[in-house]
């Protein structure tokens, strides 16, 4: 793992002051801007080494900026990170919303949903999951903002989950009295899925866990692949 900078711990207590931070840096570009510049920039570090080898100065040099312009933007690199995940979750299901909006069928929609989640290059996008939420057990915020918002991702996940199931049910294709359990049990069947992909123990292939995702909306909605 790499070594950790002073100013990477504890970020909050030992943020500069904002007027220490120069002013051609603050009004280079609006706020929102810079935040999602550093943001992207953050994003292949944490994919590449992991969020707890990232440090302040890691992200600053990738998104060519000052240390001092990172922290005056955020208190902390969890908060980087969360931060990345919504922009990863945005982008990751946006071309699959709209693939599954355009579906014939639930049917089809939960299909093309399985087969995103498994394929030889959705690897960055499970290891930024399980980063973000192992991320979550060193939150030492008492108002709890990340946990928070790592719930509201998953609501937002199971949201999805339970919308094509319900729209299955709708269109006559799926038998489901309980779209709420199935979605739970669906999602961590995927987690689960993922995590044993991901360390290969024991080895597991992409076409294993769609088929295991597969198996279990044949069983519980009553239909096949």
């Amino acid at each position: 793992m790499a070594a950790r900078h002073p100013e990477d711990v504890g970020m909050k207590a030992a943020k500069s002051p904002r007027r220490a931070v120069a002013a051609a840096d603050r009004t280079r570009q609006p706020t929102e801007v810079r935040r999602r510049l550093i943001v992207e920039a953050a994003v292949p570090l944490i994919v590449e080494r992991g969020y707890q080898s990232v440090g302040v100065r890691d992200v600053a040099a990738a998104a060519g900026v000052s240390v001092g312009t990172v922290t005056y933007h955020f208190d902390s690199v969890q908060e980087i990170l969360s931060e990345a995940m919504v922009l990863h979750i945005e982008r990751y299901y946006a071309a699959l919303s709209e693939a599954a909006d355009k579906a014939a069928g639930g049917s089809e929609a939960l299909r093309l949903l399985i087969d995103a989640l498994f394929t030889e290059d959705t690897d960055r996008h499970w290891r930024m999951w399980f980063d973000y939420w192992s991320a979550g057990d060193r939150d030492q915020d008492p108002e709890r903002a990340f946990a928070r918002g790592q719930a509201r991702r998953y609501e937002d996940w199971h949201s999805q989950i339970r919308a094509l199931v319900e729209r299955g049910v709708a269109e006559g294709e799926f038998v489901c009295a309980d779209p709420v359990g199935f979605t739970v049990r669906f999602a961590a069947l995927s987690d689960g899925l993922a995590l044993q992909w991901l360390r290969q123990a024991p080895p597991l292939t992409t076409e294993d866990a769609r088929r295991h995702l597969y198996r279990l909306v044949e069983t519980e909605l009553g239909t096949g692949r």
